[in-house]
């Protein structure tokens, strides 16, 4: 029998082997997809932009028409120019302009909510290479933009008329507002500070546009809970460490500092603490991360309300935390199965 041909070795392809990356979990297979998602989150933000529209009418109505629409113009516009896919589709760019537009005053003028909603996606997400690779939550980082290019701007709050108020806009202090007023001026919290609980809690206080409903907000947070979107590690962790830090100076001088319940009920925490803290590109993955970066992000939240030149600190304490979130990640990422530290 002639002899068989010996088969030439196979040729291994060029660069690195493939090694098995081991990254933090969860890897869990799920029906849930990035649309799924972002519409979940834009019903469950619809009770607040109800109240919103309810409270300060066709103003509030045209800051949201414009955010969002600026938010969508960008992101086509930036998509077409890199000749990549459309991604209007997915919903998060919708997102963006509307958690933008519901922490706007509901009269901003149509060019600041226009310009609001450019930034978030051009300069929030697409200059980092799109979704899933932002460092900063975009609607959040374009607010702080705002806030300090255009603080005349966006520091005017209209004085909520249900039903449906006209054009003409009488503006007034918000309750943190009033606050810092009082801090500032040395005048006692029963001087400063002329606010309803109850009217914060149903929503007819001044405000930003989504901001001014707790109960609204408390609505929209139970059904992101109820579909498993967030879970309580950040949420709740950034409103138990606002309302100790809140607590133990209203109990050593509650002539100076106001109670916890009022810093719950008014300003962005709750909205922040439930729509933009839980952004899962921004925030850590691991629960002890999650925990962390809440308890950072209610410590400067107070820490900005109680000291700081803005009475407002719910944009600045997020975006700071989002900056550490990979490093806390890193710090909190679970023990590899059979990985010994030394």
């Amino acid at each position: 029998m002639a002899d068989q041909p010996t088969p030439a070795p196979e040729k291994k392809p060029a660069g690195p082997e493939p090694r098995l990356v081991v990254t933090a979990w969860p890897h869990v297979r799920t029906p849930e997809s990035v649309p799924r998602i972002m519409f979940s989150v834009v019903a469950a933000l619809l009770p607040a932009t109800l109240v919103g529209l309810y409270y300060f009418g066709a103003n509030a109505a045209w800051t949201l028409l414009w955010s969002i629409g600026a938010a969508l113009g960008a992101e086509w516009l930036i998509q077409r120019a890199k000749g990549e896919k459309d991604t209007l589709g997915d919903g998060s760019a919708a997102v963006t302009g509307l958690l933008l537009g519901l922490t706007m005053p509901p009269s901003s003028p149509w060019w600041l909510s226009a310009i609001g909603g450019a930034f978030a996606i051009g300069i929030g997400k697409q200059v980092y290479g799109g979704l899933g690779h932002n460092i900063f939550n975009p609607a959040l980082i374009s607010r702080v933009f705002l806030l300090i290019a255009f603080p005349v701007e966006m520091t005017m709050w209209p004085v909520p008329v249900p039903p449906f108020p006209g054009l003409d806009v009488v503006t007034g202090a918000t309750p943190l507002g009033q606050l810092q007023v009082g801090r500032l001026t040395g005048k006692g919290l029963g001087e400063a500070v002329d606010v309803s609980l109850g009217a914060a809690f149903v929503g007819s206080i001044g405000g930003s546009l989504g901001e001014t409903s707790a109960l609204a907000l408390l609505v929209g947070a139970a059904f992101l809970f109820a579909k498993r979107i967030i879970t309580w590690h950040i949420s709740i962790t950034m409103l138990l460490s606002a309302t100790l830090f809140a607590l133990v100076f209203w109990l050593i001088d509650p002539h100076r500092y106001t109670s916890p319940l009022f810093h719950l009920m008014t300003g962005g925490l709750l909205i922040g603490a439930f729509f933009m803290a839980t952004d899962m590109v921004t925030s850590p993955t691991t629960p002890r991360g999650q925990i962390v970066f809440g308890i950072g992000c209610g410590l400067l939240t107070m820490v900005i309300r109680t000291w700081g030149g803005y009475p407002e600190g719910v944009s600045f304490a997020i975006v700071i935390m989002n900056a550490f979130s990979p490093m806390i990640e890193r710090y909190t990422r679970p023990r590899r199965y059979g990985e010994v530290r030394t």
